[in-house]
């Protein structure tokens, strides 16, 4: 192989010994994961939101925004029920740019892989010490779900990852509900696939061992929109894209049929403020159909402390080195109304 063995990493058990979660903490998150099962089985009728930058570049910004979001969050919990974004490692198109706390935790230096792993531990550790919030992170690398695996509370499986049978097999294995999204493509074949594949029970090869899955009964859809051919972003948000998707879902005798709606990424072609009017326009068809009000339980939306997003080495505090975000004033503006609408 061409590979420079850099040196080895802890494994999982290591890190979680080094950096334990202590058993108030381990309430929180039991109860915390008992809610978000019964919101996607439709027990509890509370409207998720899952919310947050679109990258956790760094651990003080992100904690700040985390304890606004929790003041938010006490004003809206008999509707509207939280679960932050804290995405550590990110995909790249190219395989360019920045990848995450997990690779550089600081954006401006070289990949340190061994301080990434603590530092992304540390910020999901102190939000949920902090806030009381567990959070939500993509499953970029199947394999290192286990550092963070007792601190989240949902997983997304991304547009480019949705069809390898590694993330498939661990999504059946995991506790907490995983998000699939539709590929880049927009077939909603390949992610009912992937749905159904996570759902049953597998045998296959993790970390070095044979392992057995029980399968996920949570894992569900998420909506991002697509690129035609052209390369141009394309929406499957509206009325008639959640009802293709139910019909879907009946079809294929889905367990626990539900979707979560990205407002950014191809829905809003990256236009970040394009998001307020996607989760006003989601809403009113939820209101509009009890199909669709069932099977929509909640929204996905990129924001931050400040509006938009900035080049690595600018040095606005609080503001996306990735995709651009909402800022703060109009996220807060938003999940007020969202609350009223509801």
């Amino acid at each position: 192989m061409n590979l420079e063995f850099i040196r080895e990493l802890p494994n999982p058990d290591a890190v979680k010994a080094m950096m334990a979660v202590k058993p108030e903490l381990k309430e929180i998150k039991t109860r915390r994961d008992g809610e978000i099962r019964r919101i996607l089985s439709g027990e509890d009728d509370r409207f998720l939101l899952i919310i947050g930058p679109c990258s956790a570049d760094r651990q003080d910004a992100v904690l700040d925004y985390m304890h606004r979001l929790r003041a938010v969050q006490d004003k809206v919990a008999d509707k509207i029920y939280m679960i932050p974004r804290i995405y550590t490692n990110k995909p790249r198109t190219t395989g360019d740019g920045y990848k995450g706390m997990l690779h550089q935790p600081d954006p401006s230096a070289h990949s340190d892989m061994m301080k990434g792993l603590f530092s992304i531990r540390e910020m999901h550790l102190r939000t949920l010490e902090e806030t009381g919030f567990t959070c939500a992170d993509e499953m970029l690398y199947p394999e290192n779900h286990a550092y963070l695996d007792d601190l989240l509370g949902y997983v997304a499986v991304g547009a480019r990852s949705v069809e390898n049978q590694q993330h498939r097999l661990t999504a059946s294995g995991l506790k907490v509900p995983v998000g699939m999204k539709n590929p880049t493509s927009g077939d909603y074949s390949v992610m009912l696939n992937a749905i159904l594949a996570a759902q049953h029970r597998h045998t296959f090869v993790y970390r070095g061992w044979e392992v057995h899955s029980q399968g996920n009964p949570l894992t569900h859809a998420i909506l991002r929109g697509y690129v035609n051919k052209h390369g141009q972003s394309q929406p499957n948000y509206h009325f008639e894209d959640l009802l293709r998707l139910y019909e879907s879902y009946t079809a294929k005798e889905v367990q626990n049929p539900a979707v979560i709606v990205d407002c950014n990424h191809s829905n809003s072609g990256k236009q970040y403020l394009e998001q307020i009017r996607i989760a006003k326009e989601v809403l009113h068809s939820r209101r509009s159909d009890e199909r669709i009000e069932g099977l929509v339980k909640g929204l996905m939306i990129e924001s931050y402390l400040v509006d938009g997003a900035q080049k690595i080495g600018d040095g606005c505090y609080g503001q996306s080195i990735t995709d651009p975000c909402l800022g703060w004033e109009k996220t807060e503006r938003l999940i007020l109304e969202m609350a009223d609408l509801l």
